[in-house]
């Protein structure tokens, strides 16, 4: 899709956000910049209601608000985080520190710069769930000794894999899935804005296909008028219905097979993040791909590999982390039994 996301062209405001309890929390985290632990399942809208909030309580949200999406640190190698743009100016002349001093850098030096407008920045958390026990020891400190002029707000999937002492310096903030209600009250302010023709069954044909996922309603809305032009029922029914992730997840497969893990995981995140999949729904999709792409030998294989990771997320681990092992685990040699 070339066209800006909707996701981005139309991030809610703090009034706009479709849940009143969250509305009230963050409203009062405005004048009180408290430590947050914004916590919900994925696609509930997190990641914009954190910035929402910073664009309520920061004169310059740009430089006030610091987003450090944890599974960018975890899931990648030391290149790869040296060579990311947002923490390149971090950790020059460094390159001797190993990865969790890398990532503890970037966190420390980004927590000690003063604010560009007012008395506070704010530290987005990004993913939680993935961040090792040591990062977290690391991270408790920083929050000790810049709590005077930083605001962290740490949003995640997964609560309790997060350590006591981290749990206990943030207020919760407790979001769940919308309700089709409030997706298609979302839906239809993005349509309106957009001069879209729509009409309600439309709309809410797009909220039961999203099932509780906001982001991948906009998204599916989003996709629905640039195919049709409408989002109406008949449009969205002759888009939704046939949209599916078939095509991606052959080419993911086909890389991580190639040895191309750079771009195998490339498009897992276009999958977890882009269409808003759980990582429960890219494993059953790879599954289902699998059936008519591997035989034997490799299939079991697969599926062996699967089951360890539907383990490792049922356990509150990282889906990104735990998929991408998967992916690398199918380029260590090559298959001799796909069809």
């Amino acid at each position: 899709m070339d066209a800006p996301l909707w996701t981005e062209s139309h991030a809610p405001s703090l009034s706009e956000l479709p849940q009143p309890e969250v509305r009230e929390y963050l409203e009062r985290a405005v004048d009180e910049p408290i430590n947050l632990l914004v916590q919900g399942p994925p696609g509930c809208g997190k990641t914009a209601a954190v910035r929402a909030l910073a664009r309520e309580a920061h004169a310059d949200p740009d430089n006030d608000l610091v987003e450090i999406n944890v599974a960018d640190f975890f899931g990648r190698t030391k290149t790869e985080i040296k060579n990311d743009p947002r923490f390149a100016g971090f950790l020059v002349g460094r390159s001797a520190l190993s990865k969790r001093e890398m990532i503890n850098h970037v966190l420390k030096e980004s927590a000690s710069y003063a604010p560009v407008s007012g008395s506070y920045r704010t530290i987005l958390l990004d993913n939680a769930e993935d961040a090792r026990e040591d990062f977290q020891q690391a991270l408790r400190r920083i929050m000790e000794r810049h709590h005077r002029t930083t605001q962290f707000v740490i949003a995640t999937r997964r609560p309790g894999s997060l350590i006591a002492p981290i749990r206990s310096r943030t207020f919760p903030v407790r979001m769940r899935a919308p309700t089709s209600e409030e997706t298609v009250a979302v839906l239809e302010r993005i349509v309106d804005r957009e001069d879209v023709a729509h009409d309600a069954d439309g709309l809410e044909f797009v909220a039961g296909y999203a099932d509780g996922n906001l982001r991948r309603a906009i998204l599916a809305a989003q996709t629905t008028a640039v195919e049709e032009g409408e989002v109406t029922m008949a449009a969205a029914y002759e888009t939704l219905g046939d949209v599916g992730v078939d095509g991606e997840i052959e080419e993911m497969l086909a890389a991580a097979e190639d040895g191309e893990f750079t771009d195998a995981r490339k498009r897992l995140d276009g999958l977890l993040v882009d269409e808003g999949l759980s990582g429960a729904e890219v494993l059953e999709a790879i599954l289902d791909a699998a059936r008519s792409r591997y035989r034997g030998p490799e299939l079991a294989r697969l599926h062996r590999l699967a089951a360890d990771v539907e383990f490792a997320m049922g356990e509150g681990t990282s889906d990104r982390l735990h998929v991408s092992r998967l992916l690398a685990e199918l380029g260590r040699e090559e298959p001799t039994a796909r069809s």
